[in-house]
């Protein structure tokens, strides 16, 4: 590493370590990451950290990527090298930081899992006439049947689930409530369980869904149920809570393509966060093209 590079890291370094207090893994990290990029400057014969402009900070990105680097490491390269140039801003050695509109590449996102609708159904055919079986049974058409999130079950209160009109009232994210339809199956397996939820529920509590000792649901206990459920049922995949919001979502789309009422009912507050399951519609369209579409299959020469 060129002197002079090594000397700039040290200064901003030691202002990290004295003003800012970091831990020493953040601390190392700071350091591989300017090692990194002044071993760059080097190779491109760069001679000092305030000769760096944008194209210089892109370029950076670009090999860094090239490298295998994944989207979020490089982020934290380039947050390290802006964090440097505000730096030098503050010494009085440069005017204005090359770094601060370069971003690192985004990371593929991941599509959400999902259960089809043979294996929903399978899943939800829980037999049992126990109140413990008649409240999971409540508990999961509820999640397929609303979209709800493991938290948004949870806290609902009885009272929240209007059986007449078909509806639940939910507090989500940011406290937002919205008012989310209920399907005809878990209308009836909520009406079965309010029935015999006497016999688990203290006396005072208002949870519509109780645990053993008779107060509302815990998180844990939900998840435990739902994976008992699955495994009774033989599903192969692992079952979660959350699937079933991702399951609902994708059946949704896949009837209905209409994006805006789905994304009101999850009660995402931005309808990009929605059309993650546009992709996994389109998915299953191509599979159903490709196995009845005549001309979809290629002939092998």
């Amino acid at each position: 590493m060129d002197a002079r590079h090594w000397q700039t890291a040290e200064r901003f370094l030691e202002h990290l370590k004295l003003e800012r207090r970091l831990s020493d893994n953040t601390a190392k990290s700071y350091r591989r990451d300017l090692v990194c990029l002044a071993e760059f400057c080097d190779r491109h014969e760069i001679p000092a950290f305030t000769e760096l402009r944008s194209h210089h900070l892109r370029r950076f990105a670009a090999v860094s990527h090239a490298g295998g680097l994944s989207p979020r490491s490089i982020q934290r390269r380039l947050s390290g090298a802006r964090s440097l140039m505000n730096y030098l801003i503050r010494e009085g050695q440069l005017k204005s930081n090359p770094g601060a509109d370069v971003s690192a590449p985004q990371a593929p996102r991941k599509l959400p899992n999902t259960l089809d609708v043979d294996q929903m159904a399978q899943l939800l055919k829980i037999e049992g006439d126990e109140p413990e079986t008649a409240r999971d049974r409540a508990m999961l058409e509820l999640f397929y049947s609303s979209g709800l999130r493991l938290a948004e079950l949870v806290g609902l209160d009885l009272g929240a689930v209007d059986l007449a009109d078909g509806t639940v009232r939910v507090t989500g994210k940011g406290n937002k409530t919205r008012i989310v339809p209920v399907g005809r199956h878990a209308r009836t397996e909520i009406a079965a369980w309010l029935k015999v939820r006497v016999q688990m529920a203290k006396n005072e509590e208002k949870a519509l869904f109780v645990g053993p000792r008779g107060n509302r649901i815990s998180p844990r206990t939900v998840q435990m149920r739902v994976r008992y459920w699955a495994l009774r049922a033989g599903v192969s995949q692992r079952v979660y809570p959350h699937l079933f919001r991702h399951s609902f979502a994708t059946h949704l789309l896949e009837s209905s393509s209409d994006l805006r009422s789905v994304q009101e009912m999850l009660g995402h507050a931005d309808i990009s966060t929605t059309q993650i399951y546009t992709h996994l519609n389109f998915q299953h369209l191509a599979q159903v093209y490709d196995k009845a579409h005549p001309r979809a299959k290629l002939k092998k020469p």
